[in-house]
């Protein structure tokens, strides 16, 4: 008997050897070649890149992955015992892997095979997991996964795991971070954050599209309940902390990527064309820049609020153009409506489809979202019929207009009077334009527009468009007359005027806007004032296009302006920034301007690694003001005019309007 008790033994003893020795083979072969962790050491993750205005305001921000880095020491203690009391409640005992938690996840999917296998992976397995290795669902993985663990654990402490856990878990809505996360669904910083909503950023790892409230709202609620619940077992919180916390509503601010203000979507563009070719797409999309803009807000509202006016009243002034398209009323048309896209970009204006009349005289209408209203007579008695380009009859009742089944944009009524649902008619206007402010004595461009909106169409005119000046370019032509020794109160005649344009071709004869009128004899200030075209070319003739060209490109308005006569009345394309400047340099005292759209760019760490204004100021570092002077800074610029000539212009042009 003991000679068989021996064998048996033996046997089983060998077996368990034979096992061991294969599963230690086995755990040697998937983890032979294990990536380094020493790089977490120097951890430098993917961050937004955010644009700001002068005034502070988010304007904009690039990125790939939305994320705010933030240091552990930084994180409010709420928001890291949510994720520990829901992520892994033994994470600052155990050594990188939670061997109880492996042994209930293991007995779990023994019990339970149909259900989807549990991982039981702590915070230290899921950061070795989403900097090292590869999300697959298989034995090794997991293995690799669990030795790294434990690697990461001896190497780093506690803290700086977590923070790397908190810095890089992904929470939906293309947001990594706690930060980036409490930004995006709450439109909050992680101080800022109630237990509920710090609850509901904890409970997103596991599973964060299924638990988005703006998806499944019931489902994420249960989840944050589940959560709160943890942090009472583990002695987070309170009973009667969770059950305020649990009563609370759960609602998603659903704060939009980019920026906090509306109607600069022109000036971020152009400011990451910059920032794109000056540091290029990894610096731009993960390098975490700081960037203060030139725009004022203020200014930037009012500019778009204008231009828009100016381009819906000259688009008025040429009637209506008749509707977006046609639905058949008898057919599914609330489903085609609710297809058709709202291309016009501006918000407060809204598809609608025309479904019958009133009888006092009013258009009813059914709004893309479900809506209904009234366009009273008055919300489209500018929309006359353009007939042969000319105005048709006045309108004088809603039919002459729209028919049932036009699809067209609508605006909600601003009048006192209106009603609710009492809307105006509306059309994104034909002819599109663009404004550019510009500080004349720093450069900063502090208002832009390139259209009518950026949602109907992303072509920047202010930057991009090349159009002829027109008769904006004849100050040019007078400041160079005032360079040769013309003054303000000089005479040309202002007489019928031709010239030689080459051989075969025909006498050149500007004419003036009011044709067949001229006033003879006239101050040069007196026909700036009226924008007199024969005046300006007689006088480009007589002081010379070289003249007058050099002026133009030394004031940065061309780059090379060709001497033909016909230019003198702003007939070659230029941008319309580079004619602001133009006008600028006029009220700078004749100084050369450079316009930026950037004044300072910091690096993720807070370095300044761009600065507009470069010149030195050694007594601006002075901390306290003991009545001494203000400090004053050189000029740096070039003076591309005579200070005299460019007072001269000043004054002349505050006559233009006047």
């Amino acid at each position: 008997m003991r000679t068989v008790r021996n064998v048996v033994l033996g046997s089983i003893a060998a077996v368990t050897l034979t096992g061991a020795l294969a599963t230690a083979g086995f755990v040697y072969w998937v983890t032979r070649d294990l990536p380094g962790y020493e790089t977490l050491a120097n951890y430098e993750p993917p961050i937004t890149t955010r644009v700001y205005g002068g005034n502070g305001l988010l304007i904009g921000e690039y990125a790939r992955e939305r994320r705010l880095f933030v240091p552990i020491d930084q994180i409010p203690d709420r928001v890291k015992q949510a994720f520990i009391a829901a992520e892994d409640k033994n994470f600052y005992s155990h050594p990188g892997i939670d061997v109880m938690g492996i042994l209930r996840a293991v007995i779990n999917d023994l019990r339970y095979p149909d259900q989807r296998a549990q991982g039981a992976s702590t915070i230290t397995q899921q950061v070795a997991r989403n900097f090292l290795l590869s999300s697959e669902r298989t034995i090794s993985r997991k293995i690799r996964e669990m030795v790294l663990a434990m690697r990461i654990d001896s190497t780093f402490s506690k803290d700086k795991i977590l923070e790397l856990y908190l810095n890089e878990i992904f929470l939906g809505e293309n947001s990594y971070g706690v930060a980036a996360a409490a930004t995006v669904y709450f439109g909050k910083s992680l101080d800022e954050l109630t237990l509920s909503q710090t609850a509901f950023i904890a409970a997103l790892p596991k599973a964060p599209s299924n638990y988005n409230p703006r998806r499944n709202l019931n489902a994420a609620v249960i989840r944050r309940n589940y959560v709160l619940g943890q942090m009472e077992e583990n002695g987070y919180i309170t009973a009667e902390d969770a059950q305020v916390a649990e009563d609370e509503p759960l609602v998603a601010s659903n704060r939009p990527f980019g920026a906090v203000v509306a109607d600069v979507d022109y000036f971020v563009e152009e400011v990451r064309r910059v920032l794109y070719n000056q540091y290029g797409e990894k610096a731009l999309y993960d390098g975490g820049l700081q960037v203060r803009s030139t725009l004022d807000t203020r200014l930037q509202d009012i500019a778009v609020r204008n231009l828009r006016r100016g381009l819906i009243a000259y688009d008025h002034r040429h009637g209506w153009r008749g509707a977006l398209k046609k639905l058949d009323m008898k057919g599914d048309w609330a489903a085609e409506l609710k297809a058709t896209p709202n291309r016009s970009g501006l918000p407060s204006w809204r598809v609608a489809v025309v479904t019958g009349y009133t009888n006092k005289n009013e258009a009813e209408i059914a709004l893309r979202e479900g809506d209904k209203g009234l366009i009273p007579l008055s919300g489209l008695a500018w929309a006359r019929p353009s007939i042969n380009n000319r105005l048709g009859p006045e309108v004088r009742r809603p039919a002459d207009v729209v028919k049932v089944g036009d699809v067209v944009y609508v605006e909600a009524l601003a009048d006192d009077k209106a009603e609710e649902d009492t809307f105006g008619l509306r059309q994104v206007p034909a002819v599109n334009g663009a404004i550019v402010a510009i500080d004349p004595f720093t450069g900063h461009i502090v208002a832009l527009s390139g259209g009518f909106s950026y949602g109907s169409s992303q072509f920047d005119r202010a930057m991009q468009a090349m159009r002829q000046p027109g008769s904006t370019f004849k100050p040019f032509v007078y400041s160079a007359a005032l360079e040769q020794g013309y003054t303000p109160v000089t005479k040309v005649l202002d007489a019928p005027f031709a010239v030689e344009q080459g051989p075969f071709l025909p006498l050149w004869s500007p004419e003036n806007y009011e044709a067949g009128e001229y006033l003879g004899l006239t101050t040069l200030r007196r026909r700036m004032e009226l924008s007199r075209n024969v005046m300006t070319a007689r006088l480009a003739h007589t002081i010379g296009m070289e003249s007058v060209a050099e002026t133009a490109e030394r004031m940065g308005v061309y780059e090379k302006l060709p001497r033909f006569l016909a230019n003198s009345l702003g007939a070659e394309v230029t941008t319309l920034l580079k004619m602001t400047t133009g006008y600028a340099e006029f009220v700078n005292g004749g100084r050369k301007l450079e316009p930026t759209l950037i004044d300072r760019v910091q690096d993720r760490f807070g370095k300044t690694v761009y600065k507009f204004d470069k010149r030195e100021c050694k007594e601006c570092s002075q901390a306290e003001w003991k009545g001494q002077e203000e400090p004053l800074l050189e000029e740096d610029k070039p003076q591309v005019l005579d200070p005299r000539t460019a007072y001269q212009m000043v004054s002349i042009l505050e006559g233009v309007v006047q």
